[in-house]
């Protein structure tokens, strides 16, 4: 790369930051990419990380010695979070989403890649505190969201399938009771996908009394491995039993009367959970 003047240097630095989250950057490295001294740089980083944090888009944790370097970690400041979270509240409430079963159709919401990109960051900044190896799935309609969070939280995804694959190689599979329907169902992971201990985030696009969910955290030990957090895009308010206790929600269904096509929708615990992390 060609030396650039500092504004340029500063465009260029911001960009690679927010492109590779949560991976340490040695200053040595930005010295070589820029043709700077390393003090120019540490310079430039104070600049950033002020504007990082003062605009709520995350912060820069720096870390000493030899073999340290910066990591920027995304965060979302609390009037941002809670307008995406009331933003998505009133676009579940469209009477037009009720399917049969109390169910919603949300495949329009899932598909928009901005709108998962900036929902993924929402549990990115909720778990930033967490460490984190992968994100965990069911095909289909929770990939997006999987992959939203797994970009910010710099970490792969595992993705859980109700068929056997060959292309996918050796399986582990389990049977689970589905919270709703009282069924007995089967779940299966590549054994490849996934290493053994693990700290794992699952993620569910919709969760009514948490089946698939409790499946996967026994799917999970199956392979030794550590569930760190549950996190919902939505959940059911309307259930008799749940089946998870602890997780994390978007937002929350609160009434939902096929008969008359209302659809009442509340911001789930997100909110809560991000003045906690804060508040640390």
């Amino acid at each position: 790369m060609k030396k650039l003047k500092r504004s340029g240097r500063l465009v260029d630095m911001t960009y690679y930051l927010l492109q590779h989250p949560h991976q340490l950057v040695s200053l040595r490295y930005f010295s070589e990419r820029y043709q700077s001294a390393k003090s120019s740089i540490s310079e430039d980083l104070t600049i950033v990380k002020e504007i990082f944090e003062s605009q709520g888009f995350g912060s820069l944790l720096t870390i000493a010695g030899a073999s340290g370097g910066v990591k920027y970690i995304p965060t979302v400041n609390i009037e941002e979070g809670t307008e995406l979270v009331h933003s998505l509240c009133e676009m579940l409430e469209d009477s037009e989403r009720l399917l049969p079963g109390g169910y919603l159709y949300m495949m329009d919401i899932l598909g928009k890649p901005q709108l998962m990109n900036d929902i993924g960051r929402l549990f990115a900044a909720a778990y930033a505190d967490q460490h984190i190896d992968a994100v965990m799935t069911v095909a289909m309609k929770g990939i997006p969201l999987a992959y939203a969070i797994g970009s910010y939280l710099d970490v792969p995804v595992s993705i859980v399938r109700r068929d056997h694959r060959v292309t996918e190689g050796s399986m582990v599979s389990i049977n689970y009771v589905s919270g709703s329907a009282k069924r007995i169902q089967t779940m299966s992971l590549a054994r490849r996908s996934l290493k053994e201990g693990s700290n794992v985030l699952i993620v569910d696009d919709f969760m009514k009394a948490g089946g698939t969910a409790r499946g996967m955290m026994d799917l999970l030990g199956e392979f030794n491995a550590n569930v760190v957090g549950i996190g919902v895009l939505v959940e059911a308010e309307d259930v008799e039993e749940r089946l998870v206790d602890d997780y994390i929600s978007i937002a929350r269904l609160e009434k939902v009367n096929e008969k008359e096509k209302q659809v009442k929708t509340v911001p789930g615990n997100f909110l809560d959970k991000l003045k906690e992390v804060k508040a640390e």
